[in-house]
């Protein structure tokens, strides 16, 4: 049986919010030994699901309704003065796309970026496990798409492959060095990430959460137009 209602979900007791002081979380988990079809992923990633290592989620809080759900419509999105001034920054940057693995080099980048931009956030300290079970865990839609700069490593996204849809970004690591601050790393790999979307002709970048109030979030505000689900129904802001 391959139906989306199929599923088994279940829901975690309230704990801290991760992005919103003094509240209260729910998250909403597909069973994870579950072995999902392409059809499941899809209709997953439509109803604002999204993976973080082995375990498949999205909020089911009662009583706040902050996180939602984003994505860019690949073949409507044309990137702003600020995103051309990065792409131009950066023509010197070549870009591979690979399976997730852990090794030194990726660690050693990883590490440095948790250590030097949230040693605040529950991420810290890292550790070669942590790394492994939420970056390198098996998904056979998961890919690294890696930047360099020569033989230098400096930037890393995790993202999923939405079969026929789009691609999910789930977590991005660069080189915190302060000689890359001007090259905007970040921004730099999900204007790529749209980039390889369209060349697969698929129609969605999604970017996770975005929450109003939430700084973190800001940046994903930027990538227009951009759709966010709300009341189950994709609405487009231009």
């Amino acid at each position: 049986m391959s139906g989306f209602e199929t599923l088994k979900f279940f829901a975690t007791a309230p704990h801290p919010c991760s992005y919103l002081d003094g509240q209260e979380a729910t998250t909403l988990f597909v069973e994870p030994s579950t072995t999902l079809t392409s059809e499941q992923v899809v209709k997953l990633a439509e109803s604002g699901f999204r993976r973080s290592g082995r375990y498949t989620y999205r909020p089911h809080c009662a009583h706040c309704t902050a996180c939602i759900s984003v994505r860019v419509p690949v073949t409507s999105f044309q990137p702003k003065r600020r995103q051309i001034r990065t792409l131009k920054k950066n023509k010197d940057v070549s870009f591979i796309a690979c399976s997730p693995v852990l090794d030194e080099a990726r660690y050693d980048l990883y590490r440095r970026y948790i250590e030097v931009r949230h040693a605040d956030g529950d991420m810290y300290p890292p550790s070669p496990s942590q790394y492994e079970s939420f970056l390198a865990s098996s998904s056979d839609h998961a890919f690294f798409l890696e930047a360099r700069l020569g033989d230098r490593l400096i930037a890393v996204t995790l993202f999923d492959e939405i079969p026929g849809n789009g691609l999910s970004a789930i977590y991005s690591f660069f080189d915190p060095d302060p000689q890359f601050d001007s090259r905007s790393l970040g921004r730099l790999m999900v204007l790529q990430l749209i980039e390889i979307a369209r060349g697969l002709e698929l129609s969605y970048v999604y970017l996770g959460y975005w929450i109003r109030d939430s700084k973190k979030m800001v940046y994903k505000n930027e990538y227009r137009p951009i759709e966010m689900l709300i009341n189950s129904r994709w609405i487009r802001a231009e």
